[in-house]
């Protein structure tokens, strides 16, 4: 858990940096170009290629693909229509998105997941029922395809480390990780990106450096080599730890005029929608499990 936790207080003032500094200003796929190259130049040294099976390196580099490249193109998109605040309470639903792909790489369903994403969604629906647009909308949907290609990288790297017997350290596999998001990164600003908007102070250039090499770079190996060392279950909630270390950095440094209400109101829907998860939906479910595998094993 404690790389987990280092990694939250991190990772919690890389949603303001990027709201203040970098949306809008700075075209996002150049932003998302630069963070995976300077990320991935921190780990490129460690490689050792010879001692790697293609198989896996490739499987990483899809991993990486997905948990970063695909991620950050909906995750810097998401800016362009909500507030920090609202980018952060949307990513509630990653744990929710963990816990379901688990339980499809082992064939399982319950439809008490349905209810608690029901209620995050009433949730999100408080937070900006005043001023629900087309944007917003739009905005909450690019939020979730970020979650669902964080989710899927996450349970990716921990299903294929465990796996895979390598007698490698983890920080002399992981350059691989960074190559396959750079694929995504090359091709997303070649095809969508405006060299027209690119940094154009040194406090861009500075945010940029740092998102790269320290939040990106250091942040997702020591998230993901985390993820390695815990249960899904605790896995998913340190998913959502990120969420009030966030808001808080944003609302006491950048945002101190916010409407409190609103997003107090339906970010304890939300929250409450994660402990019903966390506290009871979960339980019930394997508790429903255990007593179908008990029947099944009496027959």
């Amino acid at each position: 858990m404690g790389y987990l936790s280092g990694v939250t207080l991190l990772w919690a003032f890389s949603f303001s940096l990027i709201g203040v500094y970098l949306a809008g200003q700075v075209d996002s796929y150049f932003a998302v170009l630069m963070r995976i190259v300077l990320a991935g130049l921190v780990f490129l040294p460690f490689l050792r290629p010879r001692q790697v099976r293609p198989a896996f390196a490739a499987q990483l580099m899809l991993v990486g693909a997905c948990q970063l490249g695909i991620m950050y193109c909906f995750f810097y998109q998401s800016f362009l229509f909500l507030s920090v605040p609202e980018v952060l309470l949307f990513t509630v639903f990653t744990p929710l998105y963990v816990t379901l792909i688990y339980d499809a790489l082992k064939r399982q369903f319950s439809a008490w997941y349905l209810v608690t994403a029901a209620m995050a969604v009433l949730g999100a629906v408080v937070i900006r029922y005043a001023t629900v647009n087309p944007d917003f909308l739009v905005g909450f949907l690019v939020v979730q395809g970020a979650n669902l290609c964080f989710a899927i990288g996450q349970v990716g790297y921990k299903y294929l480390i465990e796996k895979e017997q390598t007698p490698l350290p983890q920080h002399a596999v992981f350059g691989w990780f960074y190559l396959g998001a750079l694929v995504v990164g090359v091709l997303a600003f070649a095809l969508l990106g405006n060299s027209d908007k690119l940094p154009a102070t040194p406090t861009q250039w500075g945010v940029l450096i740092y998102l790269g090499t320290i939040a990106s770079g250091l942040g997702y190996f020591f998230w993901n080599k985390g993820a390695t060392q815990v249960n899904s279950g605790a896995l998913a909630v340190m998913n959502n730890a990120l969420i009030p270390a966030g808001i808080v950095v944003n609302v006491l440094i950048w945002n101190r005029d916010a409407d409190l209400l609103p997003l107090l109101s339906g970010g304890i829907l939300i929250l409450a929608a994660l402990w019903f998860n966390q506290t009871w939906v979960k339980s019930h479910v394997e508790a429903q499990r255990s007593a179908a595998q008990r029947s099944a094993a009496q027959r």
